[in-house]
């Protein structure tokens, strides 16, 4: 029996229809459109592809997208200047600035800046902390988009065993929060764990956010159990180009599990809608308006 495959492209695509639906009204009722704004610092190939898919993607759903890219050299100061100035732009619901940055640039420090209102990455403490004590907060993107992923499948996440491997702030300590606000029954993996591959076999979802290629087996898996995979890994190849794959072994696991995302589309895709989400979210906080239904 091959797993069902979980396609993010799809649910990502109906995820942007219902924002931009969600935009459209709060424009029309409140005279409200939301706006991101990304900086990007240096020329990092892949944050540039990032950058241009998230502003066509914003535009595309009726929001107001703005764009700052500084160069490589930009000093800490100049860049807590940026983010300063669209902390105090009424036009501007959303800050994100494309990490990694360039060497030399704490990144925590930039983090820190961010209003957490506008904290859309979901990574200021403040929001960190607000999801940990269990009150609303900006979450991560990747997380928010492995748990809408999870419930295409499972119509409810209560009771069951979770299995996260990776306990980065990014992805594997939000998506704890997450599971926990599901009722879910969580455990935290990671490369001190031992016995890594007994312990993912327990899990009716695993997910697996360790960035190393292939790393789960198909024997790490226990049978019918939902696969959320959210490396991003290039492995070499006979073309010299290569091949994206994740953390989990994509062909044997098809075997195996009752549901697995592919990499990619599959959790990738639901990263920027997830942006897109919190976004639309952050603008109705600011405007003091219901929460949008999305």
């Amino acid at each position: 029996m091959s797993a069902k495959i979980i396609d993010g492209k799809i649910i990502a695509a109906d995820l942007r229809a219902r924002v931009a639906a969600e935009v459209a009204r709060v424009k029309r009722e409140h005279h409200l459109t939301p706006g991101l704004a990304v900086v990007l610092v240096g020329h990092d190939p892949a944050s540039e592809v990032y950058v241009r898919t998230k502003a066509k993607q914003t535009e595309a759903a009726g929001m107001a997208s703005f764009e700052h890219k500084l160069p490589a050299d930009t000093s800490l100061g100049d860049l807590l200047a940026v983010i300063a100035r669209l902390n105090a732009d009424p036009a501007v619901h959303g800050i994100l600035v494309q990490l990694p940055l360039p060497k030399g640039l704490d990144s925590q420090k930039v983090i820190d800046a961010i209003d957490p209102a506008k904290d859309v990455d979901g990574l200021n403490p403040v929001n960190a902390g607000r999801l940990a004590t269990g009150l609303l907060a900006l979450t991560p993107c990747t997380p928010l988009g492995c748990i809408i992923l999870a419930k295409t499948v499972h119509s409810s996440l209560e009771g069951i065993s979770a299995v996260i491997i990776g306990r980065s702030n990014l992805v594997g300590r939000p998506l704890v929060q997450l599971l926990l606000n599901e009722n879910a029954t969580v455990t935290i993996a990671h490369s001190r764990t031992r016995d890594l591959p007994k312990v993912c076999k327990q899990a009716d979802l695993l997910l697996a956010a360790v960035g190393k290629p292939e790393m789960v087996k198909a024997d790490w898996i226990k049978p019918g159990a939902t696969v959320i995979d959210v490396g991003i890994n290039r492995i070499p190849g006979a073309d010299g180009k290569g091949k994206l794959v994740g953390d989990v072994d994509y062909l044997g696991a098809l075997n195996v599990a009752g549901a697995i995302t592919p990499v990619p589309g599959g959790v990738g895709q639901m990263t920027v809608a997830c942006l897109l989400v919190n976004t639309l979210r952050a603008a109705c906080a600011i405007k003091g308006i219901a929460a949008p239904g999305v």
